[in-house]
C-alpha cells in the first residue's frame, strides 16, 4: 500500500490519485495511524458520500491518534462539523445567527488594513518567507480578532494548531496541545461571559432559538472549530495559490495584468491545489455502496478532495491550471449539509490578499527552486511549510 505519510506522496500524489481513479477509484488503504479506511477519489462519487446521511460526522472511527481525557474531548468534539442532524441542523442554525454575512462584510476594511500593514513590513526586505510574513498571520490575526482573542496570544494558537493538524507526525505532542488550547478557550469564555463585547464570541454566547441555545461543550468546542478551521484553510489557499503562480511567472504577470480574473483564479486555486486534503472522516452506519464497493457498517471513509478536484470526468483538463476556468463547481470547501460556513471569509481574504500582494510586489518572485518546496505532514491539510520569495 501507498504511504500516505511519506514526504515524496506529500510533495505530489496527483498522480497516484490518477491512477487510483482509473484502476480503484474506492479503495481501502492503511493510514499513517494504522487504522484502514476506504478512499474515495472520484469526482462523482466523492460528491455523492459528502451529501450522504448514512455516512455519520457524529460517529467516531476507532484509533489510537483520537484518544483524549473524556472532558477534553468533550470540548473539542462538539461542534457541527462532528455532527449529524438533528443536532448538526440545530448548531448549524445558532451559528449562523452569529456568523452572519454582514458581520464576515463588514471585515473588509479591516482585513485590508492587516494586508497593508503585513506587506508594509516586508517590502524593503531582499527575501522573506511568505507564510511567516503574510499568509499565516493575516488569517490568524481575522479571526482572532472577530473571535476577540488577544494579539499576545496567537503565537501560542499557531504552535498548538501546528500539532493538532499534524497528524501523527506530531502524535505524542497532540493530547497537550488540545488540553492548552481547551483550556485556554474556557478561560477566554469565562472573561467574555462576564465582560460582553460585540465579537463572535460574546454573540455565540448570547445566541438562542427559542430556549435553545449552545452548552458549554458545544461554546467550546465550536470555539475550537472556528481558530483552527478559520485561519488554516486561509493560510494554505494564500500560500498554495502564491506558490502556484510563481512556479509560472507569466501566471503572475498576468493575473497583474487583467484583474478580473482574480475571482476565477482563487476557485481554480481551490480545485486545483486547494488547502483541504481529505475531508474529515464518515463512518457508514449501515451497508452501502460506493463506487461499485461495498462498504460495511463501521467501516470508516475518508473522501480524498484532493483527487476529486482533478477527475477528468468532471473537469476538462482537470491537470491544467486554468486562471480563467468558468464552469468548477469544486469541492474544497465540501458539499452538502457540511458545506464550510467559513466559506464567504476565507474567499473573501483570499481576494483581498492577492490583490495587495500583487499590487505591491509586482516582480515577486520563488527564493527557491520549485521543487525544494516542502509541504506539511497530515492527512486532513494541503499547505507549505515555508514559502521563501525575493520582492523582485
Amino acid at each position: 500500500m501507498t504511504d500516505l505519510a511519506d514526504p515524496d506522496f506529500k510533495a505530489d500524489a496527483h498522480p497516484i490519485y490518477a491512477d487510483w481513479r482509473r484502476t480503484g477509484p474506492v479503495r481501502r488503504q492503511r493510514l499513517p495511524s494504522g487504522m484502514e479506511a476506504w478512499l474515495v477519489t472520484r469526482y462523482e462519487d466523492a460528491r455523492r458520500a459528502l451529501a450522504d446521511p448514512r455516512l455519520s460526522k457524529a460517529v467516531r472511527p476507532v484509533s489510537a491518534d483520537n484518544a483524549l481525557p473524556d472532558d477534553i474531548g468533550a470540548a473539542v468534539s462538539r461542534h457541527m462539523l462532528a455532527a449529524d442532524p438533528p443536532d448538526h441542523t440545530r448548531l448549524r442554525r445558532l451559528v449562523s445567527a452569529a456568523f452572519t454575512a454582514r458581520r464576515i462584510e463588514g471585515l473588509r476594511p479591516r482585513i485590508e488594513q492587516i494586508s497593508d500593514d503585513l506587506l508594509a513590513a516586508a517590502d524593503g526586505r531582499e527575501r522573506f518567507d511568505l507564510i511567516d510574513a503574510f499568509a499565516f498571520p493575516l488569517p490568524i490575526q481575522v479571526i482572532c480578532e472577530l473571535l476577540g482573542v488577544p494579539e499576545g496570544d496567537r503565537d501560542e494558537f499557531r504552535a498548538w494548531s501546528n500539532t493538532i493538524v499534524g497528524g501523527t507526525a506530531y502524535r505524542e505532542e497532540i493530547p497537550a496541545a488540545m488540553a492548552a488550547m481547551v483550556g485556554y478557550i474556557r478561560g477566554l469564555i469565562a472573561e467574555r461571559r462576564a465582560h460582553g463585547g460585540d465579537d463572535l464570541l460574546s454573540g455565540l454566547i448570547r445566541v438562542r432559538d427559542d430556549e435553545d441555545r449552545l452548552s458549554e461543550a458545544e461554546l467550546s468546542s465550536m470555539v475550537f472549530l472556528l481558530l483552527i478551521a478559520g485561519h488554516e484553510t486561509t493560510v494554505n489557499l494564500i500560500g498554495n495559490g502564491t506558490a502556484l503562480l510563481l512556479r509560472r511567472p507569466e501566471r503572475w504577470a498576468r493575473l497583474r495584468a487583467d484583474p478580473s480574473l482574480l475571482d476565477s483564479a482563487i476557485e481554480e486555486f481551490l480545485r486545483y491545489e486547494g488547502p483541504v486534503e481529505n475531508a474529515t472522516f464518515r463512518v457508514a452506519t449501515e451497508g452501502l455502496e460506493i463506487g461499485g464497493e461495498h462498504i460495511a457498517a463501521g467501516e470508516p471513509v475518508l473522501v480524498v478532495l484532493q483527487s476529486a478536484n482533478r477527475d477528468d470526468d468532471r473537469f476538462p483538463d482537470a491537470g491544467e491550471l486554468r486562471l480563467d476556468r468558468q464552469q468548477n463547481p469544486h469541492l474544497a470547501f465540501g458539499h452538502g449539509i457540511h458545506y464550510c460556513l467559513g466559506a464567504p471569509l476565507a474567499r473573501l481574504e483570499a481576494q483581498i490578499a492577492f490583490t495587495k500582494l500583487l499590487a505591491r510586489f509586482p516582480r515577486l518572485r520563488l527564493a527557491v527552486p520549485a521543487g525544494d518546496l516542502r509541504w506539511r505532514p497530515g492527512l486532513l491539510l494541503r499547505g507549505l511549510r515555508d514559502l521563501p520569495v525575493v520582492p523582485g
